[in-house]
């Protein structure tokens, strides 16, 4: 339990404080969690018999840790998938919601390990995951880190308003790629000229 706390304060503090960005669909959030998490949750923290913007900048870095124990690891069964997935999978449930299984679930089947792409963790890719990690224990982790900075830029090639979370104003790494980084070992980081690369046809 002790790990998986460490992990979601990890969480925490890279989502970092209230933003409220028009150009982000999850609308206002604090510490990672959205105005429509304490919607879902009925998490009225001001008793005012409504869950808005209001709650949202009241929430404490406790509640997130403990809204992201519970809500992104416990429930969406994480925790059953091997141990060398837990940090990564979670950290994009709590980035990209059921898009974190789906990008599992897609590894898979690159990997030949035949799933269903659904984003619910179920006996099927319970079972998918383990065979994956038995044949390959030294890439597993890397590989869902790789698939994701992918579904970054993917998802910044279709969505130009995007963009500014993948690549930062003067060209290089932003946010979203740095955060699928930190999952991946050194060697498989993309060149600042790899980078820029991928993403000059944004331009």
């Amino acid at each position: 339990m002790g790990r998986v706390q460490d992990i979601a304060r990890e969480i925490v503090a890279r989502e970092g404080g209230f933003v409220n960005d028009p150009d982000d669909p999850g609308g206002a959030t604090k510490y990672g969690v959205t105005i429509g998490t304490l919607q879902r949750l009925g998490l009225d923290l001001n008793r005012d018999g409504a869950v808005t913007e209001a709650d949202v900048r009241l929430l404490t870095r406790d509640q997130a840790v403990a809204i992201f124990v519970e809500h992104y690891f416990r429930r969406p069964r994480i925790a059953e998938l091997p141990p060398v997935l837990h940090d990564t999978v979670f950290d994009m449930y709590v980035n990209a919601g059921a898009n974190a299984v789906r990008i599992l679930q897609r590894l898979f089947n690159d990997m030949r390990i035949e799933v269903a792409v659904d984003g619910v963790i179920g006996p099927q890719t319970l079972r998918a995951a383990e065979r994956a990690w038995r044949a390959a224990p030294d890439h597993l982790r890397d590989a869902y880190g790789i698939a994701r900075r992918n579904y970054y830029y993917a998802l910044a090639d279709r969505r130009p308003a995007s963009r500014k979370y993948a690549r930062r104003q003067d060209g290089g790494k932003g946010g979203w790629i740095l955060r699928a980084e930190e999952f991946i070992a050194p060697r498989f980081h993309l060149t600042e000229a790899e980078h820029r690369e991928r993403t000059a046809e944004w331009d």
